[in-house]
């Protein structure tokens, strides 16, 4: 984060008032409440939930288990398919997903608590370290996987369960990669990142080396070379500028990196925050690092997007949700210049929007917003070296229908490829899924083997 402007500070609540800020958005269910909620769902055939769902877990099924009073046997059910089952269950945007499909809206306009219910589910295997899969018989075979984040880590399970060895390479010092870095802190309290990463290597056959980057430390050249095959699940580390006037001065940051610096900081109150804070953007992104500020303390905290309500990429719920915790949205509005008064920001000057024959366009029409902290929260673009000749388009790695690049032994998910939402059960759906396409490949190529379900 860049150098301090005079408005902003740490320190600005008393412990407790962080400590309440900070808690789960949303406790476990007890045995009660899942009893109750389960009992909701109708169990449909060719559910409509689990066709809305990314790894397509069996919805009805582990609801089912977990009215009949059996959770281990409903995380089972979710962890087949999703080993991340449980910061999906805090993350997923299900009201956009598989509770948006849920047939209950129908009738009573409240679907099934899927993703609490998930959330239930796994989070009593986990803590009572319940494995489900073990590994199979070793393969000789040695995968290495680039990216310690959702893609890469449901990738390493998936091998690892079938017998083969894993490497895991990762520029960052935890593995974990946007559920350690990029969640907002109060959705996934008490480091239940790397909870999930624990539970997640007890399989064994899974080795991270933390702190070694592609295009720095190594080439995709170099791991094609040493390895059976490679698997490539960078995500998104490019963060989109806003080319304007004013974007050096102290006090504009990238929200990205706030999220990441405040999930890091061991004590919230030495996080510091502007008493008057605007966000740009209208993304889960915006969302997470307006609500984060006011949580901090901001006296005032405005997020401006360019477009409509409607076109907010961050769902109803998040801006309902950062309405609650006095966030204020405005919408139309696009960054035209930042002010700055000693080397620091004093505000934002935004011209009005409006779309004219499809097109977004200004109306000439400006007003200024006084702020002492601006984040950037525009979008992210996928920014790597040492890939070498890999088919890319718009700006992400080309993979086909089971996550294989253009070039050979070489598959890739999540974010870095053209495919799919940019979602973290999106990116755990092609780990998964290339982790099969993988072992596939080595059994039709005279491996015997047997994939594990």
């Amino acid at each position: 984060m860049h150098r301090l402007g005079s408005g902003i500070a740490g320190g600005r609540l008393a412990p407790a008032e962080y400590e309440q800020n900070f808690s789960d958005l949303h406790p476990r269910f007890d045995k009660h409440e899942a009893l109750v909620a389960s009992d909701r769902c109708y169990f449909c055939h060719d559910a409509p939930c689990m066709t809305a769902c990314p790894t397509e877990i069996d919805i009805p099924l582990f609801i089912r288990q977990i009215s009949t009073a059996n959770p281990l046997g409903a995380a089972r059910t979710i962890f087949s398919q999703n080993i991340l089952g449980g910061m999906c269950a805090r993350v997923c945007p299900t009201e956009t997903l598989c509770e948006q499909a849920c047939v209950r809206n129908t009738a009573e306009d409240r679907p099934v608590d899927i993703g609490r219910l998930q959330r239930y589910a796994t989070d009593i295997a986990m803590e009572q370290n319940r494995q489900f899969f073990h590994r199979a018989a070793e393969t000789g075979r040695t995968i290495a996987v680039v990216g310690a984040g959702p893609a890469g880590l449901a990738c390493a399970h998936r091998l690892a369960m079938n017998g083969h060895s894993v490497v895991v390479f990762d520029a960052r010092e935890k593995a974990g990669g946007l559920n350690e870095y990029g969640i907002a802190t109060y959705k996934a309290p008490d480091n239940f990142a790397q909870k999930e990463v624990d539970y997640l290597l007890a399989i064994g056959g899974i080795e991270i080396r933390n702190g070694m980057a592609l295009g720095r430390d190594f080439s995709l050249q170099d791991l094609a070379a040493d390895y059976d095959a490679v698997f490539i699940g960078i995500g998104l580390a490019g963060v989109n500028g806003l080319g304007i006037e004013g974007e050096e001065l102290s006090g504009v940051d990238d929200a990205v990196d706030f999220i990441a610096y405040l999930r890091q900081a061991q004590n919230k109150a030495d996080v510091p925050i502007g008493r008057r804070v605007v966000v740009l953007g209208g993304g889960m992104t915006a969302v997470d690092a307006a609500v984060q500020a006011k949580l901090l303390g901001a006296e005032e905290v405005t997020i401006c997007y360019r477009r409509g309500k409607e076109h907010m990429n961050a769902s109803e719920y998040e801006q309902d949700l950062a309405a609650s915790r006095g966030v204020s949205i405005r919408h139309w509005l696009a960054p035209k210049r930042i002010l700055g008064k000693d080397g620091a920001v004093a505000g934002i000057e935004l011209e009005y929007t409006a779309l004219r024959d499809g097109h977004l366009v200004g109306t000439g029409e400006t007003g200024v917003i006084a702020a002492d902290q601006i984040f950037k929260a525009i979008g992210q673009s996928f920014k790597a070296s040492g890939l070498g000749a890999l088919s890319m388009e718009k700006g992400r790695i080309v993979v086909d229908d089971q996550c294989r690049t253009s070039m050979e032994r070489v598959y890739a998910g999540g974010d870095c490829v053209n495919r799919g939402e940019d979602l973290t059960v999106s990116a755990v759906a092609h780990g998964r899924d290339a982790a099969d396409a993988i072992h596939l490949a080595f059994a039709s190529a005279g491996q015997p083997a047997v994939a594990v379900a």
